[in-house]
């Protein structure tokens, strides 16, 4: 029988690992546990299943799942790969530890878990951190504080989902990374990006091109233009200042001053902008 709930657990209950004893450990028909409603993750990987599986049929369920009764048997609060692991294996009963958890608790946890083991795509994380929001009425800020994720990265990933669904998909399943996203943001003229992003596609582009091709875009520049070290200079910047902001950012310098263009989208993040140049 399983000794613990491993190490990554008292992030989200502290001392949860002190109250768990064997007696805390029960078993329940499999057919009675349902996957967390919550779950961020959308897709899992066959070949890592199947590999739990070996483990599964080799040495049994090492932890406990997580659960909570509803009106229908119970939902997983942490550890559904297990849970699919264990139906692979043809297991009839899997040890548990029943917890009275919120809704709120069940997202937070469904996410937490997925975020410690770097399981979720960009656009899964996105959509959670999305969601968590939404539901709990809470700012980046807050989210940031409770999930010991910094505001920028959230408002980074966040932003991705402003993208086309077509573009989306392709961070999602791999085609594009969450660089080659961010870079597309940028794209001032939104009718160029579907066929750019085939282009990307087609010539296997790294996110360095992409960014250096948004900028001969967004200033109409001759794509075989030679670009000066003065772009590549403000470029930089621009990166700097986007990863610091978390929004898209354009200089433009003139004969004799330049201009700082920021994006915001609503209230809340012009607010969160300005938190953030006064830091």
């Amino acid at each position: 029988m399983a000794k613990g709930l491993g190490k990554g657990i008292n992030a989200f209950f502290p001392g949860m690992e002190e109250e768990i004893d064997e007696a805390a450990i029960q078993e329940i028909p499999i057919n009675e546990c349902r996957p967390n409603p919550y779950q961020p993750r959308k897709t899992f990987h066959a070949d890592a299943i199947e590999e739990l599986k070996e483990s599964i049929l080799q040495y049994g369920i090492i932890q406990p799942l997580i659960v909570r009764k509803s009106i229908k048997g119970y939902e997983i609060v942490v550890g559904e790969r297990r849970f699919r692991a264990a139906k692979e294996a043809g297991l009839e009963t899997v040890p548990v530890v029943v917890k009275e958890l919120s809704d709120e608790k069940m997202m937070e946890l469904a996410l937490l878990e997925n975020l410690q083991r770097e399981d979720l795509t960009p656009i899964e994380e996105a959509h959670a951190y999305a969601n968590l929001m939404n539901e709990l009425h809470i700012t980046q800020e807050v989210l940031s504080q409770r999930l010991g994720k910094s505001r920028s990265h959230i408002a980074n990933i966040v932003r991705l989902l402003s993208l086309p669904d077509q573009v989306i998909a392709y961070i999602n399943n791999g085609e594009l990374s969450m660089g080659h996203g961010r870079a597309l943001l940028g794209l001032k003229d939104k009718s160029k990006l579907l066929p750019f992003v085939n282009k990307i596609r087609q010539e296997k582009l790294n996110v360095r091109q992409v960014e250096q091709l948004i900028v001969q875009l967004n200033s109409k520049a001759p794509k075989k233009k030679q670009k000066s070290k003065k772009d590549i200079f403000l470029q930089e910047r621009e990166t700097i200042l986007r990863d610091r902001l978390g929004t898209a950012v354009t200089i433009q310098r003139g004969k004799r001053k330049g201009k700082i263009e920021i994006e915001f989208y609503t209230d809340d993040d012009l607010e969160r902008i300005i938190e953030t140049l006064e830091t």
